[in-house]
């Protein structure tokens, strides 16, 4: 409930009393409204008209203060308690602050400043409308004030805004803000003007309403009269629904009176105010009138009938997409107040709501087409926004062509509008397909209007069921006139494969080197990939073109998807989706693909992707028995270390050249990822054994492993140990090694590869240890004659030291 609550402009101070909530307080001379809220008393101070004895006039300027700069007024503001409110504290914020100044050259007079209506109108929207009414909170907030010559209408929330400026074309007596309409009365007859409220509240309840998906009029369109109607001595007026309640009363004044009156104002050599005239208690009595307003829908009708005459006369007239913009307005406002309704209404009369709802949003669709028509044939400027309302409308695209025609001057011309639009629609990956005579149609459209565009709009999903004999010729013509180029190249190349000629196919991909194919699916990718999308690998479909390369140039096909990748063109999951599902190639065309990207990426998420997938395809090769070559072998790329020399003792057999590269011994794979794939591969192979021992020793385990390899091949120990104990891992040479080589040099048979393996041992320690600490390391049962030449080696060596 809102309390409107009037101060005369020129009291020295007045305290006013709110008792309810909110409470809203106007002074007129000095523009100043507060709000407040709950039971508090607001002391307002007014401005003055200071005059000093020399008869000059001193007034202040017009000003104008917005959200936390009106607290620099010099109007004063205290909330004092009165015991009648409740627990809560109350704060005192300053919103706005606006001044107003007669102008002296215009002829005004001081009444012509005093603000003689003030609304705080909140505007809810299905989203923000909550079922308890106590809580309820609006989506909008406006504050509407009116002067007899002009009004004001500010938005309140998310910061203050200057909506709309009313320019009457006569003295307004009072004014009274609605969703749809304004409503103003002069002494004889009520007028009507339009409100920006709705374009507000869209934008607020869809902030992204202005894309190229959705579109609004914008808030700070003009405003403008719609309808007027005459009464006799129109006193005050107050809305209620739809209804208008307007109080009249027959004017008592002569016209001999009202004459004087205006003569001495004129005389005036001082600029005052004129004291409020008492209404005279003799007259004609009082008249109450209750007008029906019309409803949205039935207005909105009025106005496509209006619309047709400028169709008529001047399609691009701006005042024809003004007024479709004031009744796309008027039809928002009122789907957002029939959606509240909805929600806050039970049985019949929902029901009833909801058949409005669905005939004013039908009204929306055809209002959308028919803004769509006029931007279509915009300027450059705005042409853009045919885009969105023709998404709006729900037309197909069938229609949309139908309804735009070339100019009649210029039979090869098209709006700008309707180009921007058949370039949208035909870049997205539309799921719906044009039928021949229309995709065929599309192609004209562009051959005439823009043929650079030709292979943008050949590729796009949506031509699917294009005339390929006929789009072969003009395309043909195209290089003819433009010259050679790749992506018109391979365009050219496609419809020879839908029209089934290999040999002509053959003939055209043959034009460009390999690595030029690659550049031009690069800038065009449609020529490869079909639908996609963020997280939607399974709409990912390949184009006849990726088929045929599938078959006869999986290299050219590998090299490309790459590219596309690391162009952000496809994502790693879409390709996999394209190789296994949609082209059934062979697994090793697959990997060729893992490789090549691990090769080519530099993102740390798909590099330990790619890791894991191709150890797990290697292993699983292994697993297999298949007859590959090395699987942990590929040529260069940094993810690959060198072969660790042990291996190639451990596996002579497939060293097959020094400049092959071992995955597993690569800086960037994680070694644990990989343990758990190991499981199914048997240690009894010797891929199976070399593979565990590899995962072992990179993951520390140093002292089992050269326990294993003792075990399983010994002749690699001195190889294994040279390359991994070093620095922190050295004392493990006479911890761990030393004492294995001698215990199983003892126990063995045939001991020459043990004896060999503990001779450079040996070596090794003497040259890191002290003669002290050797001689704690020779055993005690009489083989200490053995170590005698390493134990010299170590005391010279020492003493040199």
């Amino acid at each position: 409930m809102v309390h409107v609550y009037n101060c005369h402009p020129f009291s020295s101070q007045r305290i006013v009393q709110v008792e309810q909530e909110p409470g809203l307080v106007c002074c007129g001379g000095g523009a100043l409204f507060v709000v407040a809220t709950g039971g508090c008393k607001v002391t307002v101070k007014t401005f003055y008209l200071l005059e000093d004895q020399s008869d000059f006039l001193f007034v202040p300027r017009h000003q104008e203060l917005l959200g936390d700069r009106a607290k620099n007024c010099d109007v004063s503001v205290s909330i004092e308690k009165t015991g009648l409110e409740d627990r809560g504290q109350y704060t005192l914020s300053y919103v706005l602050y606006r001044h107003f100044t007669p102008d002296f050259f215009q002829g005004c007079s001081g009444d012509e400043t005093q603000l003689h209506s003030l609304q705080l109108y909140p505007l809810f929207t299905s989203q923000y409308s909550n079922q308890s009414v106590s809580v309820e909170e609006p989506a909008c907030m406006f504050c509407f004030f009116s002067l007899p010559t002009s009004g004001y209408l500010y938005s309140l929330k998310g910061g203050v805004e200057l909506l709309s400026v009313y320019q009457y074309p006569e003295k307004v007596l009072e004014a009274v803000l609605t969703d749809h309409l304004l409503h103003v009365i002069t002494k004889c007859a009520l007028q009507c003007f339009t409100v920006r409220c709705a374009a507000v509240a869209a934008r607020i309840e869809d902030p992204y309403i202005d894309t190229t998906v959705k579109a609004c009029p914008p808030c700070s369109l003009d405003v403008c009269a719609l309808r007027m109607q005459l009464f006799i001595g129109l006193r005050s007026v107050c809305v209620y629904g739809r209804h208008v309640i307007l109080l009249s009363t027959a004017n008592t004044e002569t016209p001999e009176e009202s004459e004087r009156t205006t003569q001495r104002r004129g005389l005036s050599r001082k600029w005052t105010l004129s004291s409020p005239r008492e209404t005279s208690t003799a007259g004609h009595g009082w008249n109450l009138y209750v007008v029906d307003t019309v409803s949205p829908l039935t207005l909105y009708q009025e106005m496509v009938e209006y619309s047709q005459r400028y169709v008529e006369t001047n399609p691009q007239a701006r005042s024809l997409r003004h007024l479709l913009s004031e009744a796309h307005l008027l039809l928002r406002a009122s789907l957002l107040q029939t959606s509240v309704q909805q929600q806050n209404t039970e049985g019949s009369p929902a029901a009833s709501l909801q058949k409005d709802g669905q005939e004013l949003e039908e009204a929306l669709r055809q209002n959308c087409a028919q803004l769509g028509d006029s931007f279509s044939r915009g300027s450059q400027k705005d042409c853009h926004l045919a885009l969105p309302y023709y998404r709006m409308s729900g037309l197909s695209v069938t229609d949309v062509i139908a309804r735009n025609g070339p100019h009649p001057s210029s039979p090869h011309t098209y709006g700008l509008g309707f180009l921007f639009y058949l370039k949208h629609y035909l870049l997205e990956e539309a799921e719906q397909s044009l039928s021949q005579g229309t995709a065929d149609e599309v192609i004209d459209i562009f051959s005439q209007s823009e043929p650079s565009q030709l292979v943008s709009v050949c590729v796009s999903p949506a031509m699917v069921n294009v005339s390929p004999a006929r789009t072969l010729q003009i395309l043909q013509n195209l290089e003819y006139t433009t010259g050679v180029s790749v992506t018109l190249t391979i365009t050219m190349a496609t419809m020879m494969l839908h029209l089934d000629d290999l040999p002509q196919y053959t003939q055209l991909m043959d034009r460009h080197a390999e690595m030029v194919l690659v550049y031009g699916f690069i800038e065009e990718s449609r020529l490869l990939l079909h639908g996609g999308g963020r997280g939607q690998h399974t709409h990912v479909r390949p184009t006849v073109l990726t088929r045929q390369l599938a078959k006869s140039q999986p290299g050219l096909l590998v090299a490309a998807m790459v590219a596309l990748h690391e162009n952000s063109k496809v994502q790693l999951e879409q390709a996999d989706h394209i190789f296994k599902v949609h082209l059934y190639c062979k697994n090793c065309v697959l990997v060729d693909f893992w490789e090549a990207i691990l090769m080519a990426s530099s993102q740390e998420a798909v590099i330990q992707e790619l890791l894991f997938r191709l150890a797990s395809v290697y292993i699983d090769r292994l697993t297999n028995s298949e007859t590959q070559p090395n699987p942990l072998l590929i040529n260069s790329c940094s993810h690959y270390g060198t072969l660790y020399p042990w291996l190639t003792v451990l596996s002579p057999a497939y060293n097959t050249s020094s400049q092959h590269q071992s995955l597993l011994c690569g800086p960037s794979l994680c070694v644990g990822s990989v343990v758990p794939l190991l499981e199914r591969l048997s240690e009894e192979t010797l891929w199976g054994f070399s593979l565990h021992l590899l995962c072992a020793t990179r993951g520390g385990q140093y002292n089992s492993s050269i326990e294993k390899l003792l075990d399983r091949c010994p002749q690699a120990i001195i190889a294994y140990a040279n390359h991994h104990l070093q620095d922190i891992n050295m004392v493990l040479w006479w911890q761990k090694l030393l004492p294995e080589l001698c215990n199983r040099t003892r126990a063995a048979a045939d001991n020459s590869i043990l004896l060999a393996a503990l001779r450079e041992t040996l070596v090794v320690v003497a040259t890191e240890m002290s003669p002290a600490e050797f001689l704690e390391l020779i055993p005690d049962d009489g083989t200490a004659a053995y170590f005698l030449p390493h134990l010299l080696s170590c005391s010279q060596r020492h003493l040199l030291a």
